[in-house]
């Protein structure tokens, strides 16, 4: 013969197991997020402008270009930080692969070249203002929020980049400054990450990754008129920057120096004999 509980005792057992699950549901409430799991984008927006590149024939010794800007701008909303640590959040960006050749006729072509990368020694170079490694820069491009914070904060971030070189008509490794070049092209690619980064722990969070090329071809007849020698072939609208469904993680050289600026080597290469650095790195 089975005894079968008594209603008191299932009352008692009941509002055991209620207690139990309130203290569960209260400590996971209560629990703080983490940093890496408060911050919040809220909108990330990217583009290059719809010019195309302009050419400048004002000056006897040199072309100019200016290709038209790309940028990219993010919201970010920051609940309340409980401890005493400091993150800067902001853009960080990577040059993946240059070409950068002028080319002179038959006698040769200088480059710009980024030798580390050229030889597939690294995945990408830093493309930092040279100041505040890792950051593209240090005024729109960031901002710093220091703990403890009793409030929310929402701020904004925003970067943009483009191209004003100058190259010589003539020879570069000649005293002459007769007119040779012939045509520019120029094809570079790009990524650029949202990043927060804790001051103290260097803990690196990519909250967004986004893909972006350049490219320019411009033909010259050296034979013409100063102002009538260089045309714009292609591009005359850049492709238009991708945001990536999936982040990317941030390869080690993209995060420390040398820059690409400051890694950069002019050569020339002849059409006979052997190469020539120009310019050296500056690093």
């Amino acid at each position: 013969m089975r005894l079968s509980p008594s209603p008191d005792l299932w009352t008692l057992l009941w509002i055991v197991l209620l207690f139990n699950a309130m203290g569960c549901i209260q400590s996971i409430r209560c629990k703080p997020k983490s940093f890496r799991d408060s911050i919040i984008v809220l909108e990330v927006k990217t583009s290059i402008d719809s010019n195309p590149t302009s050419i400048d024939e004002s000056s006897s010794v040199v072309l100019r270009y200016r290709t038209p800007h790309f940028r990219a701008f993010a919201r970010v909303l920051v609940p309340p930080v409980a401890g005493k640590e400091t993150w800067t959040i902001g853009w960080i960006q990577a040059c993946n692969h240059m070409e950068f050749y002028n080319t002179y006729g038959n006698k040769g072509m200088s480059s710009w070249e980024l030798p580390d990368l050229r030889d597939s020694k690294i995945q990408a170079i830093s493309d930092s203002d040279g100041v505040n490694y890792p950051w593209y820069g240090n005024t729109t491009e960031t901002c710093t929020i220091v703990g403890p914070t009793k409030k929310d904060s929402k701020f904004s971030v925003s970067m943009n980049d483009n191209f004003y070189p100058s190259v010589t008509w003539g020879v570069p490794v000649s005293d002459s400054n007769v007119p040779q070049l012939s045509s520019i092209h120029r094809d570079q690619s790009f990524t650029t990450w949202l990043v927060a980064i804790n001051q103290a722990t260097s803990e690196t969070l990519v909250l967004q990754t986004i893909h972006w090329r350049m490219r320019l071809h411009i033909q010259v007849d050296p034979e013409r008129p100063l102002g009538q020698r260089a045309v714009l072939n292609e591009p005359f609208a850049q492709e238009q920057p991708q945001i990536m469904g999936k982040n990317e993680s941030i390869p080690p050289n993209a995060m420390v120096k040398p820059n690409a600026n400051d890694a950069q080597v002019l050569m020339w290469r002849p059409k006979n004999g052997d190469p020539v650095v120009v310019i050296p790195p500056k690093y």
